[in-house]
């Protein structure tokens, strides 16, 4: 019966998608991203999972096998997707190493590039401000999760970042459990949510007296502000986090394909 259940849904899902591949004006490949897109947005393969085959995917959605390559190149370019010699093609996970280089920004003296060790100062769950429900595009009345944590660098406090993220998105965060270091892979496993993209402005700001204590600096020292707003796959606002960061050591680094 259970075998029955899922070929019935296995065929259903694959009727709608040529439905959508032969009803578009876009090109083939973009109908075929969007789909394959779509699948991840509803978790239908979750990171870290395989991908059918190009020619698997070509018969599922009725093109040719050379369209299935475009669309998937062109989301392995967004990182979406990650190609293994030999294995095939996987959903990309947030390891620690592509956070590093993909959403960390800091680099130190010499080049190189560490993550982060954060100690949380606070965790709160409140009402959304005015501006928060503007960044991450809440209703009236919205619920919002902040952390505040500063994050060491080689052992010497260097970041006091306030991440905001929607209560009704992220139900039950900062609880009883430790947060951890890399909060966009555990968005990922726990709540399903895939941050791909981040929208950062950047300004020099002076160290309030709080920031200036745990970062063991003198009040009004310089710090570089990062306001950052991360998205999901399907472009909703995620989490809205400013990151205020001695640089005295280490340099901000905007890497472009």
């Amino acid at each position: 019966m259970a075998k029955t259940a899922t070929t019935r849904k296995t065929a259903k899902s694959r009727l709608g998608a040529r439905r959508r591949v032969s009803g578009s004006t876009k090109p083939l490949y973009a109908q075929v991203e969007e789909i394959i897109r779509q699948r991840l947005i509803d978790n239908y393969w979750k990171p870290g999972d395989a991908l059918p085959s190009e020619i698997q995917l070509a018969a599922e959605l009725d093109v040719s096998q050379g369209t299935v390559r475009k669309a998937l190149n062109d989301m392995v370019a967004e990182n979406l997707l990650v190609r293994r010699q030999g294995r095939g093609t996987f959903v990309s996970e947030h390891t620690e190493r592509r956070a590093l280089f993909l959403f960390f920004s800091l680099v130190g003296e010499d080049g190189t590039r560490t993550m982060p060790v954060s100690r949380v100062i606070s965790c709160e769950h409140r009402k959304a401000t005015t501006e928060e429900r503007a960044r991450l595009e809440l209703a009236a009345g919205a619920e919002v999760v902040t952390v505040r944590r500063v994050r060491s660098l080689h052992g010497e406090p260097t970041i006091v970042d306030h991440v905001t993220v929607s209560s009704a998105m992220f139900p039950n965060l900062g609880g009883d459990a430790k947060l951890p270091e890399n909060l966009y892979r555990f968005y990922q496993i726990e709540y399903g949510i895939t941050i791909t993209k981040a929208l950062e402005r950047v300004r020099a700001v002076s160290a309030t007296s709080e920031e200036a204590k745990l970062l063991g600096l003198e009040p009004g020292a310089a710090l570089l502000e990062i306001d950052r707003l991360s998205l999901s796959l399907d472009a909703r606002p995620v989490e809205w986090r400013v990151s205020r960061c001695n640089t005295s050591k280490h340099t901000y680094v905007a890497e472009r394909g």
